[in-house]
């Protein structure tokens, strides 16, 4: 199947791509002159030019591609946010995912933080077979030292703690924290509320925060009770089916992240009316406080409160923007301590080696994140009324206004297992008749990524998963952006280099030729157990995808399609109720009431 497809491919792309048949043939040509045992150091170079151009691109003088990328990213402020967040602890809802998988044993004795009751349903779990696939989840159980929820809400817990000394928040206020939680396993999704409540439990102490929880169950009640009957009351139409595919926590990341999200519209219709954004962070990362004042001269929340948040601007390319979302940047553990401006990616100093000969990510990544993650702006950030719009985003680290939310209604498909940060634009690139939606770049705004300090066993054990996850985005970008009603090549001008990596000209063949390649590695190293790990587990994860991909003319169109149509009848729905309880409407109370009682039953302790 695989060479067939390459093959199939390669011919459709040289026939429909003058500049690519060229390309194509000129490197065979270069490659046939080679001596014999030339090393791959070599022609890597050469070899990207057909199937890694945004790498061609980038080679070179480091410095300068900083400087041209930064200067693409610029935006001139024409107008700063009026009204920007004031009190983010009342004003901003702070979002995670917590990612649960079964335990690294079956011992009894070394399950942490698990109820009697509930063991025996949690060692039932291993015996099913995995549904969902994530990036370094939580196995249940794990010792607390080790347990990203633990580490992330006492240290979120401590930022709030630290903020009431500063007295930037009242002492009595508390953080609303929505946190979602996702399972790899079906068995898990009825035991996970009770066992994440045992982890939360288990850190002494939490006086700060206000915690609710959303499994599958909750979300289906959201829908059931409140969403699906107001549309039908408000909307006249029956949208049960639709905005249940969208709204929920298991599956693909894209489902919960677009959720969370979208959560913090409900939120302030339901439960406050000062709700004015909603920020979501990763548990393995903090907010290194001591540090941020140090270095920034601000504390981790006093950076909500910039007017950037909501200014308006125009880009680089005379195109006028709302930079209604806003992003940070992320520090490791080891290097905070030289810096909390040090990149957590750096330039590679090493040669491309197996899958990186074709396809090699990590260059244009270092290049974004120091000239997008790394800007500076200075003590006055409005003067020169310039800053640096974000293409390039974490999963964790960056939010939007609820007005943002509203009038673009961005979301990440369900479809897209990797990168639902940088997907999430995506879907509302060139929308906006007056202005396009963009991600503003604070600076200053760090958090510090301490995952390898407390869960480098989860890391290992996530290697390969996290791979195979990285082939999948591959083939869902790339066709992901021929989904979206522009040009490609318009789409790739705006999100190259790192995000635009991945929508591939040949998707398919780089996907093979990348597993191929890695797999091959490995067996060459005596990893072979590594390397048939690899193997099984993409065939599980990429087949079903490749063969969804080949059944459809535009793959993933069909699917954008609904999904847009499903989120606008939520935020449609979501006005109708607000407006409805501006005027005391019965039923806009009605819905209003039955969604403070869903969001007080989420809630911990």
């Amino acid at each position: 199947l695989g060479t067939e497809l390459i093959r199939d491919e390669i011919e459709e792309k040289a026939k429909n791509d003058l500049h690519f048949d060229a390309v194509l043939a000129e490197t065979a040509r270069w490659l046939e002159q080679q001596p014999k045992g030339f090393g791959p150091e070599l022609i890597y170079r050469r070899i990207w030019e057909v199937f890694f151009p945004e790498g061609a691109a980038l080679e070179g003088d480091k410095n300068r591609h900083v400087a041209e990328l930064r200067e693409t990213r610029k935006v001139t402020i024409t107008k700063p946010n009026s009204e920007p967040v004031e009190q983010p602890v009342e004003e901003i809802l702070l979002t995670a995912n917590i990612l649960l998988t079964t335990p690294l044993s079956d011992s009894v004795e070394a399950l942490h933080c698990v109820s009697p009751e509930l063991i025996g349903d949690v060692l039932k779990v291993t015996e099913e077979p995995q549904r969902h696939w994530y990036d370094h989840p939580i196995p249940v159980g794990i010792a607390p030292e080790k347990n990203e929820v633990v580490y992330g809400l006492r240290g979120l817990d401590n930022a709030v703690a630290y903020e009431k000394n500063k007295r930037n928040v009242a002492k009595g206020a508390k953080l609303s924290c929505a946190l979602s939680i996702s399972v790899t396993h079906d068995g898990l999704q009825d035991i996970a509320k009770p066992i994440v409540m045992e982890m939360i439990r288990s850190v002494e102490g939490l006086k700060h925060l206000d915690i609710s929880l959303w499994t599958e169950n909750e979300t289906r009640s959201l829908v059931g009770e409140i969403l699906a009957p107001a549309a039908k009351h408000y909307l006249g139409i029956d949208a049960y089916k639709e905005l249940g595919l969208v709204i929920g926590v298991n599956g693909e990341y894209g489902r919960h992240y677009s959720f969370l999200r979208a959560l913090a519209a409900f939120w302030k219709v339901c439960i406050d009316p000062r709700l004015k954004g909603t920020f979501k962070i990763d548990l393995d990362q903090v907010f290194p406080q001591k540090q941020l004042v140090e270095e920034t001269g601000r504390s981790g929340f006093e950076h909500f409160k910039t007017p950037l948040w909501g200014a308006e601007g125009i880009d680089s390319r005379g195109q006028p923007v709302y930079l209604g979302m806003i992003a940070g940047a992320l520090v490791n553990y080891e290097d905070a301590r030289r810096s909390l401006f040090t990149p957590d990616v750096s330039y590679p100093k090493e040669k491309p080696k197996a899958d990186e000969l074709v396809f090699f990510s990590r260059l244009p990544q270092a290049i974004s994140t120091e000239a997008e993650m790394m800007a500076r702006y200075g003590e006055n950030e409005l003067l020169p009324r310039t800053c640096i719009q974000r293409i390039h985003v974490t999963g964790g680290t960056c939010g939007i206004l609820v007005e943002a939310l509203k009038k673009y209604r961005p979301f990440t498909p369900t479809f897209v297992s990797r990168a639902e940060d940088q997907a999430y634009l995506l879907s509302v690139l060139f929308d906006g008749k007056e202005k396009f939606l963009r991600y503003v770049h604070k600076d200053g705004l760090i958090m510090r990524h301490d995952k390898e300090a407390f869960a480098r066993e989860a890391i290992k054990i996530a290697e390969i998963g996290k791979f195979v996850g990285d082939l999948a985005r591959v083939l869902v970008f790339s066709y992901y952006a021929d989904a979206l009603p522009w040009d490609r090549n318009k789409i790739k001008r705006e999100i190259d280099p790192f995000t635009g990596c991945f929508v591939s000209r040949i998707p398919i063949t780089v996907t093979y030729l990348r597993l191929a390649l890695r797999a091959a590695w490995l067996f060459e190293r005596g990893k072979s157990q590594q390397a048939c790990e690899l193997i099984e587990t993409a065939a599980a994860r990429l087949l079903p995808l490749i063969r969804q991909i080949r059944t459809s003319k535009i793959p993933f169109r069909d699917v954008f399609e609904l999904e847009k149509r499903a989120w606008n009848i939520y935020y449609d729905t979501l006005e109708n109720i607000e407006a409805g309880l501006k005027k005391g409407d019965s039923k806009a109370v009605l819905f209003a009431r039955k969604g403070r009682e869903l969001i007080q039953s989420t809630k911990v302790g």
